[in-house]
């Protein structure tokens, strides 16, 4: 059963107490786009991708690129033509369906819950590595969770509650508060390129695809181009972090289109970049072994100096995709809480701040656990499995408003919408199949706990489903 389809203009009926201040600019939409774009997915899974693909870690990076590029043009137009929080899923219950609609929020509960786990993690190898280059040792067994033989990543915890705490005191303050944390991270990745480019050795990409293009399992472990850029993908989304924020956007006609291809465009560039200084400059079979790659390189390289200002840069504005992932992750339970599907607690804003103060709490509290205990590989790709679900249901709104409802007023239009909502339906599909089998199997289990609530709960107790009843009674 499909369910109800929520109307265009849903958040025009909403009262007061829940409905989010109109706080953020362009500027600051880029720079949330941006600082969940670079961040974790380049500092840390260049090495990841390329114990997957070899040198071909960079074609990787371009096939995970052009798959989001297509997304991101869907989203840019879905996004302004229905300004609401809630991203995709609120883009699926209002073309699709509220049974559709509910399965995207579920998932996207999941990637951004896990994405910021997987970044926490990614932060932590960069502190535990540059403190000890710095001589100080901590015990061991509060570094790593139980899967390496300790007993919780603490520094990954702190850091999340860290940021859950910062998200509390208001979605304005935390933005602004990122744009100087983007800063910082694009300035350490220009003098990474700046230091690696003009070390480039041919030989280094020599054979360029080792482990072949396809995804497949290869003494025991999942290697190939697309099992690399299945992961490396990870790297590249974020971009529909900013559509969460259509609610909080001061002019979202405007900002947020500028807001999703800026960041896109940018992350892309740097990437791209990023990832022919590093395999250009050491053997992929020694970035592979390293959590902390680029550090390794400069390493390397005999810049000690830089290495450190990349990895302490790496420790200050890593935090940011955490900081802007949660902020998604928030931003999707809270609309899933005003639409009656999640309990209604979860939709209060907070008076003094204007963001929901409770549920953002509550989103740390989850991601620090998961941050805590599981490894950066995982996270990554269970996230991965989340978002790839959503672009898939953006990529199929697009075409279908399209089809059905020509005539709304499209603020940004989407070039060949047929032509790029199909490929980015196509490349997910073929990115999720990409994935290992276990996580295509957590991913399962999580939607099947995810309808068993909706069932039992959530659809009883949806608004829309609750008002057509009093409609039709009436």
């Amino acid at each position: 059963m499909r369910g109800p389809r929520k109307p265009l203009d849903s958040a025009d009926h909403v009262g007061a107490e829940q409905t989010l201040r109109k706080t953020l600019s362009w500027p600051h939409l880029v720079a949330l786009g941006v600082g969940a774009i670079v961040g974790t997915g380049i500092y840390t899974l260049t090495g990841v991708g390329a114990d997957r693909a070899g040198p071909a870690v960079i074609l990787a990076f371009a096939i995970a690129g052009a798959v989001c590029a297509c997304a991101a043009l869907a989203y840019a137009e879905l996004a302004t033509m229905i300004p609401t929080s809630g991203s995709a899923y609120t883009y699926t219950y209002t073309v699709l369906g509220e049974t559709i609609g509910w399965v995207v929020g579920w998932s996207l509960i999941l990637e951004y819950s896990v994405a910021c786990s997987a970044v926490a993690v990614g932060w932590s190898a960069y502190l535990v590595g540059w403190l000890q280059s710095a001589g100080i040792v901590l015990p061991p067994e509060l570094l790593v969770g139980p899967h390496a033989g300790g007993i919780v990543n603490l520094p990954a915890v702190l850091v999340a509650l860290a940021i859950a705490g910062m998200l509390m005191a208001g979605t304005r303050e935390s933005a602004t508060f990122n744009i100087i944390l983007v800063f910082i991270k694009l300035a350490a990745l220009a003098v990474f390129v700046a230091l690696t480019l003009p070390t480039f050795n041919a030989d280094n990409l020599s054979p360029f695809m080792p482990y072949g293009f396809g995804s497949t399992v290869q003494g025991g472990e999942t290697r190939g181009v697309m099992a690399a850029a299945a992961i490396v993908f990870f790297a590249f989304y974020g971009f529909d972090a900013v559509a969460t924020s259509a609610e909080e956007a001061k002019n979202p006609g405007r900002d947020l289109k500028i807001g999703i291809i800026g960041s896109m465009l940018t992350a892309t560039s740097i990437y791209m970049l990023v990832a022919v200084g590093a395999v250009g400059a050491v053997s992929y079979t020694l970035l592979a072994g390293s959590a902390e790659p680029l550090a390794f390189v400069l390493r390397s390289l005999d810049h000690p100096f830089a290495a450190t200002a990349v990895a302490m840069a790496a420790i200050i504005a890593l935090p940011s995709v955490i900081l802007v992932m949660m902020y998604g992750q928030s931003r999707i339970f809270f609309v899933m809480a005003r639409d009656g599907l999640l309990p209604r607690w979860a939709s209060k804003v907070s008076p003094r701040t204007g963001s929901p103060v409770l549920i953002t709490g509550v989103t740390g509290l989850f991601v620090a656990a998961f941050a805590g205990f599981f490894t950066i590989g995982d996270l990554a790709e269970l996230a991965n499995a989340g978002t790839l679900l959503a672009f898939i249901a953006v990529g199929a709104c697009l075409m279908i408003l399209r089809r059905t409802r020509p005539d709304l007023p499209r603020v940004f239009r989407c070039p060949q919408p047929y032509v790029v909502g199909t490929l980015a339906i196509l490349g997910c599909a073929y990115l999720m199949l990409s994935l290992p089998e276990l996580t295509l199997m957590r991913f399962v289990i999580w939607n099947l706990i995810g309808l068993a609530v909706y069932l039992l709960y959530g659809r009883a107790r949806s608004i829309l489903t609750r008002d057509m009843l009093a409609e039709e009674r009436s």
